[in-house]
């Protein structure tokens, strides 16, 4: 029946917004009231880290409180992932999640289950990855190298950021795709990787936006990168996909939050970041740091996560990672 008296539904209002507001905690309805922990599980410096500030800056402005980046870094992102899956479930610590979560918790790098150990808050962006020779190399196109691998199977040689991470995996599955057989040289970091090809100890680089200065600088030629579309700033430079391969990796980050977090405070983080993905500073940092944006909230981001779990089992099986971790 509708409430025909004004003043009876002011009161009827009334008793709802309190009895909304007394559901919620007290410390939850005037959180933050200190300072916010940002769990970093990269080097201070670094493209990923460069993102997190970024996005803190805008969402400290949105929260009343300062996010402050702490960086826990090693193994490959995981010790980072597990404080953060370790943390007080109460919203004053939070982090980045490496969507490779869910590859090393199946090879027992990260003892934890991205499936059920997070609250997850959105993803960002993600990495543009490619392949790069030296100038002097004598592979001009992607073509050129899958000729020579298949005529001398196991001899062009890779160098990648470590065994079972993205660039690892990433070339790995363009060689099934391909029909061909590489050989893997496993450096402890991207920077380390770089170094070896540039020396001339490696034949090619798998690596994320690394090569980009030396490439506009003409010591290094992008042979594919493996986004869903071609890079604005190589644009001249064609996918994996669009050669045939149909293998995509862009490795989005996010951010999250132990599991438990209570409801009003995930709603404000998912808010906070929302916009701070959508700020221009972010838009601006990410052009210059090739980083795609790929924006989820926290729902569909956790469903995503869930997608990439189940690839990954898959994948590891495929490629026998188990017994290259243990090599």
């Amino acid at each position: 029946m509708p409430i025909s008296n004004p003043r009876r539904r002011d009161v009827v209002l009334g008793f709802g917004a309190a009895a909304l507001a007394t559901s919620v905690p007290l410390w939850a309805q005037t959180w933050p009231e200190r300072p916010i922990t940002f769990v970093c599980p990269w080097p201070a410096g670094g493209t990923a880290d460069q993102s997190m500030r970024a996005l803190c800056s805008v969402a400290s402005r949105v929260l009343g409180h300062s996010v402050a980046v702490e960086n826990k870094v090693g193994a490959s992102g995981m010790i980072g992932a597990k404080a953060l899956a370790s943390a007080r479930p109460d919203g004053y610590t939070i982090g980045q999640i490496p969507i490779s979560v869910t590859r090393f918790s199946q090879l027992g790098t990260l003892q934890a289950d991205p499936r059920k150990d997070f609250t997850y808050i959105a993803r960002t962006s993600g990495q543009t990855f490619g392949i790069a020779v030296p100038t002097g190399s004598p592979f001009k196109t992607l073509q050129d190298l899958v000729a020579a691998a298949k005529a001398t199977p196991g001899k062009v040689s890779y160098a990648h950021a470590g065994v079972g991470g993205a660039t690892h995996v990433g070339m790995e599955e363009f060689a099934a795709a391909a029909g061909i057989q590489l050989n893997h040289v496993p450096y402890k970091g991207g920077a380390e990787a770089l170094q070896g090809v540039l020396g001339g100890h490696v034949d090619l680089l798998a690596d994320s936006s690394s090569w980009a200065p030396h490439v506009e600088g003409g010591k290094l030629r992008l042979l594919a990168t493996w986004g869903e579309q071609r890079t604005t700033r190589f644009k001249d430079v064609p996918t994996l996909k669009e050669l045939g391969y149909n293998v995509v990796v862009d490795a989005p980050n996010g951010i999250g939050a132990p599991k438990g977090l209570p409801p009003a405070i995930e709603a404000r983080l998912r808010e906070a970041f929302r916009v701070a993905v959508a700020s221009p500073e972010f838009k601006a940092l990410a052009d210059k740091l090739d980083a795609p944006l790929l924006y989820l909230d926290g729902p569909e981001y956790a469903q995503y996560v869930n997608a990439v779990y189940q690839k990954e089992t898959m994948l590891i099986d495929k490629l026998k990672l188990r017994e290259l971790m243990r090599s």
